[in-house]
């Protein structure tokens, strides 16, 4: 990981981008190859990385519905997943 990836933000970060990347950090974390400022540095930018995930992962949530179907089992109509 360069410097300059370590300062980039990560909200322009698809979803899948934005796990790889956390994967790479816990990797070299787990390694435990990695000097302690950097580790400092790569942890905290996987808190983000981590935050920006949950973030889409929670609007993907929200999109999903269910589909409501009447009495014979013909689909009728979307709900919330939730039931909200």
């Amino acid at each position: 990981m360069t410097e300059s990836t370590e300062t980039v933000d990560v909200t322009s970060y698809s979803f899948e981008k934005a796990v790889a990347e956390l994967e790479s950090i816990v990797a070299r974390l787990e390694r435990g190859d990695v000097a302690l400022d950097e580790s400092i540095v790569i942890y905290e930018r996987g808190e983000a990385l981590k935050k920006h995930c949950e973030k889409l992962l929670t609007a993907a949530e929200n999109r999903i519905e269910k589909i409501r179907l009447d009495r014979a089992g013909k689909p009728q109509g979307v709900e919330p997943l939730d039931g909200e």
